[in-house]
């Protein structure tokens, strides 16, 4: 069984250094639905991000490159983790949850995103 990659927000820098190593520019998946991405979102620094509500992805996956590594980010982590696991079982390779979503990315990395 595959398992999928976790990074928490605190540690996302040393994601991305592994990333750029690799002479790629990493994609955020934000897989929430508009309103919350309208509420709080992450600036991109380093990385694509690319927002595509969950219950869209398996309808909208060849938007995504299999070869660039995927970081997928929700809300508290659970449907990036499934959304994970289904990049995986579709022959993604370089996919990782960032664990605690948006949630932990305000607490532990931006206190400038908005907690809701």
């Amino acid at each position: 069984m595959t398992t999928l990659a976790q990074v928490r927000p605190a540690q996302f820098d040393q994601w991305l250094e592994q990333c750029r190593a690799q002479g790629v520019t990493p994609l955020v998946l934000d897989v929430r639905e508009p309103w919350e991405c309208a509420t709080a979102s992450i600036t991109p620094d380093g990385f694509e991000l690319v927002r595509i509500p969950m219950q869209e992805i398996p309808a909208r996956q060849q938007e995504l490159d299999f070869e660039r590594p995927v970081a997928c980010l929700c809300h508290h982590g659970m449907r990036s983790m499934h959304v994970g696991m289904f990049l995986l079982n579709q022959g993604f390779e370089q996919v990782t949850n960032i664990t605690g979503g948006i949630d932990a990315w305000s607490r532990e990395r931006d206190p400038q995103v908005p907690l809701y």
